[in-house]
């Protein structure tokens, strides 16, 4: 126990406590946890009459904190964990990050953002430190300043209004999204019905429906396809969103290949490089994991589609922002745990989730083998 001049001195340094039996107590090379209820303080000694009352709260407290133990308890022990290759951030979303970092060294914060620049909270948060300003609509901004568009498209009104406001437009958006937008241009420009398989509320599809909302309809899955209607079934195509489960986007075509046998496709995959590979990482691993995490926010279709695809394997998957995100009753009797993340979360997050599984106990980590990801695409003369 500690008592007068060395509690005020240790008091004055800040200290709430001093614990003087949990190290004699530790079992070796084993995780543990010591919870400690503090009834005795520098200006209450531990023999004077309030003990009793601080010790019947502190009790309770302790009580309280049982469950939370009971969590931690069940969730220690050894684990491997499993990670998928690739992960995290593909060339479109390092090159939509880059941009904004370009932007705001060459032109000075603040930088305009129109929406998020990738759909992930994290990667928001960072560049906003950094001086970036994140809007709705080009009409938020002030006049002649610089605005960057989001790597998801933007529909071209988004285009004819930041030009109304003489805004120096800084364009991020996914080179294949771009694709995509080229395709129904192109369509539609030559009379065809365009189908586009996706979903109706994500910004990649408003933008895309953008380029000719009369000549474009969305189709969201299979039982839409078994009903969509067209103006000349002898003149329709098909494109999709470029984050969708392969999977179910060969399902939704196949149904309206049947129904409409002239329909055209796009002459190669719209559902981009990054999406397959991931989602084929994930078929890899799942099946041989008692729990999946996918790292990404709740707002990330291609993280979405990766909590799907596991799931349709059979395997308890979870999506979470973070390492903070996880349940501890998630991992009590998971031994083999799988993670990977979203294309737009950064690697950084999955290390930092590793880390925090070794707290409960040792953790083997093995990495399914995959060829690297060598796709780069070139910045905007704007920022290059």
């Amino acid at each position: 126990m500690t008592y007068g001049a060395r509690r005020e001195r240790l008091a004055a340094t800040g200290a709430l406590a001093v614990d003087t039996e949990t190290a004699w107590l530790a079992p070796p090379d084993q995780p543990f946890a010591a919870v400690r209820s503090i009834v005795d303080t520098a200006d209450s000694p531990l023999w004077s009459l309030g003990t009793v009352t601080r010790g019947v709260g502190a009790l309770a407290a302790l009580r309280r904190a049982a469950p939370a133990l009971a969590d931690w308890s069940a969730a220690t022990g050894p684990r491997e964990v499993l990670l998928a290759n690739p992960r995290s951030f593909c060339a479109g979303v390092e090159r939509a990050v880059d941009i904004v970092e370009r932007a705001l060294e060459r032109y000075g914060a603040p930088v305009y953002v129109r929406r998020q620049i990738v759909h992930n909270a994290h990667v928001v948060r960072d560049l906003e430190r950094r001086g970036a300003v994140f809007v709705t609509e080009a009409d938020e901004v002030p006049a002649g300043r610089v605005l960057v568009l989001a790597a998801h498209g933007v529909a071209p009104s988004v285009r004819a209004e930041a030009a109304a406001r003489d805004l120096l437009v800084v364009d991020a958006t996914c080179p294949l999204v771009a694709k995509v937008h080229n395709e129904v241009r192109r369509y539609a420009g030559r009379g065809d019905t365009v189908l586009l398989i996706g979903h109706g509320d994500h910004e990649e599809v408003e933008g895309t429906v953008g380029e000719a909302p009369s000549r474009v309809l969305v189709v969201e899955d299979a039982r839409a396809a078994a009903s969509v209607a067209v103006e000349d079934p002898r003149r329709v195509t098909y494109t999709m969103q470029t984050t969708l489960a392969v999977d179910e986007a060969e399902e939704i075509a196949s149904v309206l290949r049947e129904r409409f046998p002239a329909i055209q496709s796009p002459r190669s995959d719209d559902i981009c490089y990054a999406t397959t590979n991931r989602q084929h990482a994930v078929r890899t691993i799942a099946r041989g994991c008692d729990l999946l995490l996918v790292v990404g926010s709740t707002n990330s279709s291609n993280s979405l589609r990766l909590v799907e695809v596991a799931q349709r394997e059979g395997t308890r998957a979870v999506l979470v922002d973070d390492a903070g995100e996880v349940d501890l009753k998630l991992l009590a009797g998971a031994s083999r745990v799988g993670i990977t993340a979203g294309a737009s979360a950064p690697p950084h997050l999955v290390d930092e989730l590793v880390s925090c599984l070794t707290g409960l106990g040792p953790v083997t980590v093995h990495h399914n083998p995959a060829p690297p990801e060598d796709i780069h695409f070139t910045l905007p003369r704007e920022v290059s």
